[in-house]
Formats: C-alpha cells, sequence, structure tokens
C-alpha cells in the first residue's frame, strides 16, 4: 500500500539532505513501526508520504496512487495524526468533526457512527460540545485522531500518536490500531517508544542519517542475536543522529 522509491530530499534553504536514495515498502495488514533518532528523516518521509513535500528524486505511492500525479486521490486514502495537535480553537470539538467530514465528503450516516463509536471509545461525549481551546492536551489528542479516521481510509499514518494520551486511550488506540491492520489495511507507526514498537508492530524501518538502516520483523532485524531488544538494536544501527529532519 506504501511505496517510496529511490527518495531523496535536500532542503535548500540550508543544504541538508534529509533523505538520500529512500526505497521502502509496506503492505496491506502490516503494522509497520518508523524508528531513529531526532534528525533521522522520520518526518520528512511523513511529509512525503502525505503530500505534504515533494521529493527531489523518487517516487511515493499510496495505494496505488502516484503522489506526484494524483495527490487528491492519494490523500483522500491516508488518515494523518501528526505529531502535535494544532486545532482550531474556538471551534467545537463537534463542529471540527463535521469540517472534516465535510472536507473528505462523509456521508451523515458515516460520520455519525464513525463520530459516537470513537466518542464512546475516547470518553469524549460530555466536551464534545465544547470549544476546543478548553480541552486538555490528551483530548485535543483523542480529537485529532477522531477526525483523521473519520473517512475511514484504508492508510493510516501516525505520527507519535500516543502522546498526550492517558493509559485507557492509549491502549484502546493501540487495539485499533491492530484491528484496522487485521481488516488488510495499513498502519505507518513513527515512535520513539521503543517498547512500544517492540510490541505492536509486525515490521520495523530503522532510518538513520536519512537512509533506512535495516527493516524487518524483530526476528530478522536481530540477524541472529539471540533476545536483543529493540533498544540494543536501535542504539548499534543509529549511533550517528543529527536534529529532527
Amino acid at each position: 500500500m506504501i511505496d517510496l522509491k529511490h527518495v531523496t530530499k535536500t532542503y535548500a534553504k540550508n543544504g541538508v539532505k534529509a533523505l538520500s536514495d529512500l526505497t521502502l515498502h509496506v503492505n496491506g495488514g502490516e503494522l509497520f513501526g518508523f524508528i531513529g533518532p531526532n534528525g533521522a528523516g522520520k518526518t520528512t518521509t511523513i511529509k512525503l508520504m502525505t503530500g505534504i513535500l515533494n521529493p527531489d528524486e523518487g517516487t511515493v505511492t499510496m495505494a496505488g496512487h502516484d503522489m506526484s500525479k494524483d495527490r487528491l486521490e492519494a490523500q483522500r486514502l491516508i488518515g494523518f495524526v501528526p505529531d502535535g495537535n494544532d486545532l482550531y480553537d474556538r471551534l467545537t470539538g463537534m463542529e471540527y468533526l463535521n469540517f472534516l467530514a465535510d472536507v473528505y465528503q462523509v456521508s451523515a450516516a458515516q460520520r455519525k457512527s464513525h463520530i459516537e463509536k470513537y466518542l464512546d471509545i475516547f470518553e469524549l461525549e460530555n466536551a464534545i460540545g465544547n470549544q476546543v481551546r478548553s480541552y486538555s492536551k490528551g483530548m485535543k489528542q483523542k480529537l485529532v485522531v477522531i477526525g483523521a479516521l473519520i473517512h475511514n481510509p484504508p492508510i493510516w499514518i501516525l505520527d507519535e500518536p500516543l502522546g498526550g494520551l492517558d493509559p485507557r486511550a492509549s491502549h484502546l488506540l493501540k487495539e485499533e490500531m491492530k484491528r484496522h491492520c487485521e481488516a488488510g489495511n495499513t498502519v505507518f507507526f513513527s515512535t520513539h517508544v521503543l517498547e512500544v514498537a517492540e510490541k505492536l508492530c509486525t515490521r520495523i524501518g530503522v532510518v538513520a542519517r536519512g537512509q533506512l538502516r535495516a527493516e524487518g520483523t524483530l526476528d530478522e532485524l536481530r540477524s541472529g542475536e539471540v533476545g536483543a531488544s529493540l533498544e540494543d538494536l536501535f542504539l548499534e544501527l543509529t549511533d550517528d543522529g543529527g536534529e529532527d529532519a
């Protein structure tokens, strides 16, 4: 469902090469963890996959749609939860969700079902009529998740989605991620919490200095190092990170 082929991205302003010849494939049904130190290129990769940035070289294909040729159709098939929750503070939670449902042309019946389901899961029923500026950080994160998934997209791209969530909400979101993949869909999950990636993801990609250093199941990444933790492997593969790219 996700294909990046020989992708390179350099930021012209400072000449920093954020990604260098990155090739990555994620299948339907996979919960793919994307990990790396600050400056590894994780954020740049996600911006390319969501169409926020264009690559200098290479191709980005999402669910069969080339981002450079069919951007809008590709973006319709993506649910994106960014790292951070900048929202329209003077909208109520319900106004925000209905706005996103309108953008994605979600039917009244589908949006009602989705909103009711996730308000119950994340216990936001009593706050959904309040303005977003009254929400805590965790409540805003829950709202962002509900809005990103309102059109039931086959590809979820989640950048540090568990930040600010309480343990119960974090557990419930992880269960939703698993269910999404069990239905044949794809979750691309960027996180700094290695223990979560180790327990949750079916495959993991390790990126550093704009290059994919390794990818595979945890057993494949161990390459014979029996019992090695993801933290051990991460430190071995990424001993030269810099600042966020």
